[in-house]
């Protein structure tokens, strides 16, 4: 068991998403924008993660 001063495991872990799962987040949520609070909002927060994306081979 971790002590509370902070050990942390020396294993490698899994990333929380996968640069595959991201675009197709960034895909799916394109769909929500539209001229709604919301849709500006989703459009915006697509649009700033897309960006830091590697771009496609």
């Amino acid at each position: 068991m971790d002590s509370l001063n902070g050990s942390y495991p020396t294993t490698p872990r899994l990333p929380l998403i996968t640069l595959t799962e991201a675009r197709e987040a960034v895909r799916l949520l394109q769909h929500f924008a539209d001229d709604s609070p919301e849709g500006r909002d989703a459009d915006a927060w697509v649009a700033e993660v897309a960006l830091r994306l590697p771009a496609e081979d």
